[in-house]
């Protein structure tokens, strides 16, 4: 495969008009892409930092075949490849001067394409310890026994409330990010409809928020508990509610991530009816020995 045959640009809607297709053949294993290239047409790749976004297509037989994105300072974040094709982008970024910070993708994929980077260029990969699952949902199953309480979905008059959550599931996380009105509208969580679950006096105990359907799919994304308040069935309750409303607005296939190091999470998904579709991990590269970072502009 020549390295060349990946066709790179930075219109994220040229890129979808070849590409949009081949990613919602296969929503689950592409939801990345499709969530990121909904949000750069509806912010605009301003609103993702000062170095515009790259896309790149490989095609064969007149067939996508693969395909990445990439929103500088961040890393690679490409479909799944084949080591051929792995290879083949691999040099062809390279070739042309890139230089990348990581790469995120499913753990194959993820590490054919760091041992390809490595190969041609000297950086030296790392994994991150961050290890993800990315689900699906098959048969939604209610938590049982299920908790005592209901379900409230937050609206624009409870923004201040939706920030709140946000930051409390930012701060647990470890992400680094402000979440106040001032910096909300440019933040990843500023497009998702948020669900509180409350007790039977009206106390919000978990939050659980999800993405608008994008090619027939919505990731729910933001599961939260306060530390002190698990254990007792409020996160699997939201979970449902907002897995259920899902499939209410349309969405086909329902899909999350969760941490690997997590196994009560992960336990409790399996238990709604969500199946391990993939595994997920990252690479962080040092810079190269070969082309240090910075050396030759990116060519696109």
């Amino acid at each position: 495969m020549r390295p060349d045959a990946w066709y790179l640009t930075e219109d994220v809607d040229e890129f979808l008009a070849r590409a949009g297709g081949f990613l919602r053949s296969r929503p689950g294993l592409h939801v990345m892409p499709l969530t990121w290239t909904a949000r750069l047409r509806a912010r605009g790749a301003a609103a993702f930092g000062t170095e515009p976004p790259l896309f790149g297509l490989l095609e064969q037989a007149g067939e996508a075949r693969a395909a990445f994105y990439r929103l500088p300072p961040r890393g690679l974040v490409p479909t799944p490849l084949t080591p051929e094709q792995a290879d083949g982008l691999a040099a062809h970024l390279a070739a042309l001067g890139h230089s990348l910070p990581a790469v995120s993708a499913d753990d194959g994929t993820a590490t054919l394409f760091a041992e390809a980077w490595q190969r041609h260029t000297g950086a030296t990969p790392e994994l991150r310890d961050l290890r993800l699952g990315l689900y699906r949902l098959g048969t939604l199953t209610p938590p049982d026994p299920h908790p005592a309480g209901r379900s409230r979905l937050l609206g624009e008059q409870d923004l201040d409330e939706v920030m709140y959550w946000c930051g409390e599931f930012a701060r647990a996380t470890g992400e680094d990010v402000t979440i106040d009105a001032a910096s909300w509208a440019g933040t990843r969580y500023a497009d998702k409809t948020y669900t509180l679950w409350e007790t039977p006096d009206g106390t919000p105990v978990s939050v659980a928020g999800m993405n608008p359907v994008i090619g027939g799919q919505v990731q729910v994304d933001v599961v939260y508990t306060p530390a002190e308040l698990r254990g007792h069935g409020y996160a699997g309750a939201v979970t449902a509610a907002v897995s259920r409303a899902a499939l209410s607005a349309g969405a086909r296939e329902v899909v999350l991530f969760t941490d690997w190091a997590n196994p009560t999470s992960n336990a409790l998904y399996q238990r709604l009816g969500y199946r391990l579709l993939t595994n997920w991990s990252a690479y962080d590269f040092t810079r190269s020995m070969k082309t240090p970072a910075g050396a030759l502009p990116p060519t696109r």
